[in-house]
């Protein structure tokens, strides 16, 4: 058998399985226009299709009258069904299968491994109709406006901004537009990505998932949202502090993220400090747990958190930040460096994270900073960020609150003291 007649025949074979798999879902939602029969033969005709356009040198035209067939086809069908019954058809049989005629005539067109993925893709999306139905009827106004807006900051607003650092002196030489709004896609996005979950997850799981929402979304508000409560309510001080625990030990799982997506080549240098203080909260949190674990709570709402507002407050205090960074590390020869880290995280992590990662991609011998200078930044920040949520408790929050997370505070902090002193360099 020549090469070309076995490609021929394992594109066939594919266009055949792929057709089987849609038209298997598609017989079990009892469709009545195509099934377990109509799928393959229709994924099949577009592979032969196309391999007819290529032999015969027709540019398309092979391809482009089976497509005509299956349209005329399904049109007569639909009209047969219309004139039978006034029931309002549905189209996403009928667009499943213009789209698996496509699939067959890209096994032999394109890439076979786009090909397959589209076809089971199309398989999967068929499935959960119920599931994505019911998605969208949870989602409210508030839900699609941060979805939509997540799609206008990162589709719409990233591709114009220039892609060029300014080659200035310090602190403007590393201004980037194009790189300043991808951090801010990354932190929207992240926080985003916690906002969804809690919508769909956090309201009735209880405080862990509460707390872990929170740190997703923005354990800064969450800190707020619970003092207030404690104050409202003392006897909830005890569930609050281990909520505000919780939220402030994901902070670091969200530190770890952003240093493995801004500069994945020295997450080793930058991450194991970091997982190390981490762990001093984790622990914290699981005494936290086993005194209230019988408690539940509905965690407060959080709000949207894709609000250009915010987006824009963000790209101005990364870009602060990152110049700060700069210019310290130019004109102070790295004094002052700590003191820019320890105001920083009382803001907001995000940013120095993200700057100081940046920096350290660079290297020192282009401007930037050392890996081991980096990680102790990011450390000082977290302890700062730590903190201040503890002065936030003290301002909003109840007495026993703010003695509880003293404690609570108490170990990471002491955690990162001991990292930073005897950690190697």
């Amino acid at each position: 058998m020549t090469d070309p007649v076995r490609i021929l025949f394992e594109q066939l074979g594919i266009s055949f399985a792929l057709g089987a798999l849609v038209g298997l879902q598609r017989e079990r939602s009892d469709a009545v226009i195509a099934g377990l029969r109509t799928f393959p033969l229709i994924t099949v005709l577009g592979t032969i299709a196309a391999a007819l356009d290529q032999a015969a040198g027709a540019h398309g035209w092979v391809l482009a009258g089976g497509l005509l067939s299956i349209v005329l086809v399904m049109a007569v069908t639909n009209l047969h069904r219309l004139r039978q019954s006034a029931a309002d058809y549905g189209m996403t049989t009928e667009v499943a299968i213009l789209v698996m005629y496509v699939v067959g005539a890209y096994l032999v067109c394109g890439t076979r491994v786009i090909a397959v993925a589209v076809g089971a893709m199309v398989a999967v999306l068929l499935q959960f109709k119920p599931e994505l139905h019911g998605m969208a009827a949870r989602l409210g106004d508030q839900d699609l406006r941060a979805i939509m807006t997540f799609v206008l900051i990162t589709l719409v607003v990233l591709p114009v901004l220039p892609n060029t650092t300014y080659d200035v002196t310090a602190p403007l030489n590393v201004v980037n537009p194009f790189e300043i709004w991808l951090m801010v896609v990354l932190m929207v996005g992240i926080s985003l990505g916690g906002y969804l979950a809690y919508k769909f997850f956090g309201r009735n799981a209880g405080i862990l998932l509460g707390g872990f929402f929170g740190g997703a979304v923005s354990s800064t508000a969450t800190t707020l949202s619970y003092a207030r409560r404690s104050r409202d309510d003392p006897a909830s001080a005890h569930l609050a502090g281990l909520v505000i625990m919780i939220a402030s030990t994901v902070v670091f799982l969200r530190v770890l993220i952003e240093i493995a997506i801004v500069s994945p080549q020295h997450f080793l240098d930058l991450a194991p400090p970091v997982v190390v203080v981490m762990g001093g909260g984790v622990v914290a949190g699981l005494v936290a747990w086993l005194l209230v674990r019988r408690d539940r709570s509905q965690p407060p709402e959080p709000k949207n958190p894709t609000e250009l507002r915010s987006a824009l407050v963000f790209a101005g205090l990364y870009a602060g930040v990152l110049m700060a960074l700069s210019a310290a590390r130019t004109y102070l020869g790295g004094q002052g460096l700590y003191a820019i880290a320890v105001l920083s995280g009382m803001t907001d992590m995000d940013a120095i994270t993200m700057s100081t990662t940046r920096l350290v991609r660079a290297g020192a011998s282009e401007g930037g900073l050392e890996a081991s200078i980096g990680w102790r930044l990011i450390v000082v920040a977290a302890m700062s960020n730590l903190v201040f949520k503890w002065l936030l408790a003290l301002a909003a929050g109840d007495g026993r609150l703010r003695r509880q997370l003293a404690w609570l505070f108490a170990v990471p902090l002491l955690v990162g003291v001991l990292v930073l002193c005897c950690w190697p360099a």
